[in-house]
């Protein structure tokens, strides 16, 4: 399981521009079944993605191809976490990968 913030970078300003193209990533994850959530992060710091079902590389690859990431307009800092307990909703995440 991953846990992936992305914090606004110096190309912040042109976030507008990469939108759409960045939610069309966000909905690519989500229909891989990679994605399990995804939000901002508080207060207008930048986004904050939970996911599972690839391997670490795989991810990493996933996230690179992220427009914002590509554009500048965020860093990516990912952590892996190894899940030992989980609510029912999230038993997917401890079997993935």
């Amino acid at each position: 399981m991953f846990v992936t913030f992305l914090k606004f970078a110096e190309n912040r300003s042109a976030a507008p521009e990469f939108m759409a193209a960045h939610n069309d990533w966000i909905a690519r994850g989500f229909a891989n079944g990679v994605f399990l959530c995804v939000g901002s992060l508080q207060p207008a710091a930048g986004g904050a993605i939970i996911a599972h079902a690839e391997s670490r590389d795989a991810y990493d690859a996933r996230i690179a191809a992220d427009p914002f990431v590509v554009q500048g307009v965020v860093t990516a800092e990912t952590y892996e976490i190894d899940p030992k307990r989980t609510v029912p909703a999230l038993d997917v995440a401890k079997t993935a990968a």
